[in-house]
């Protein structure tokens, strides 16, 4: 009799531990999904709006990479290196492709050879913590390694072999029907767009106006 209590009792032990395990587990991957900030690209398609894209960013796990395109989303560091705007206003998605991404950010030519970061030329990758783990993952585009400048995608499916090469910083919270607009409007499988999708307005959302874009 006292076997199978002294057998109770330690199957009771190990489903608190292993339930504690995953609480924690749970609590770290929220405090690493935190978002600390919320910006907006409005979007437009062959001239015609389209819609608006709100994507949150994870300040508290790459803070550099955040600030960055924080600040090219209000434009407020003026113009870069390249004589430039420094400022995702006014400018396309060059690569949209179907079934993996949209993405855009080339604030210097526009097609996908230049990115320009607001700390001068490009920036070394911040860490790989975050995941590509669904659609609507935020993360920098680049040319290899300690790459980074303007240049950002969005994903459109799960796309985990991404992971360890390409930094991510934010996730889409609202406008996903605006990204898959993009995707199925003007995607090709050569990535080269058949519609012009322009980014004709971006900014922060200050968080006193967080309940109003819920």
């Amino acid at each position: 009799m006292r076997i199978w209590v002294l057998l109770a009792l330690c199957a009771v032990t190990i489903l608190l531990l292993v339930s504690l395990a995953f609480d924690q587990a749970r609590r770290e991957r929220e405090s690493l999904e935190e978002i600390t900030h919320r910006v907006f690209l409005d979007i437009e398609i062959d001239g015609q709006r389209a819609g608006r894209i709100v994507i949150g960013l994870y300040g508290k796990v790459v803070p550099k990479t955040v600030e960055n395109f924080r600040a090219l989303c209000t434009g407020e560091k003026g113009k870069g290196t390249t004589a430039k705007d420094l400022h995702y206003k006014g400018t396309p998605f060059h690569r949209i492709i179907p079934g993996f991404v949209i993405q855009g950010g080339d604030i210097v030519f526009g097609d996908g050879r230049g990115s320009e970061s607001i700390y001068g030329g490009t920036f070394p990758d911040e860490n790989f913590k975050l995941k590509h783990s669904s659609a609507g993952v935020v993360s920098m585009a680049n040319s290899g390694p300690d790459s980074n400048g303007s240049q950002f995608f969005i994903t459109t499916v799960k796309a985990s072999w991404l992971d360890g090469q390409h930094v991510v910083f934010g996730r889409v919270i609202q406008g996903m029907d605006t990204v898959y607009a993009v995707e199925g409007g003007a995607g090709t499988y050569s990535g080269k767009p058949r519609k012009k999708v322009k980014i004709i307005d971006s900014g922060v959302i200050p968080i006193s106006k967080w309940e109003d874009e819920s």
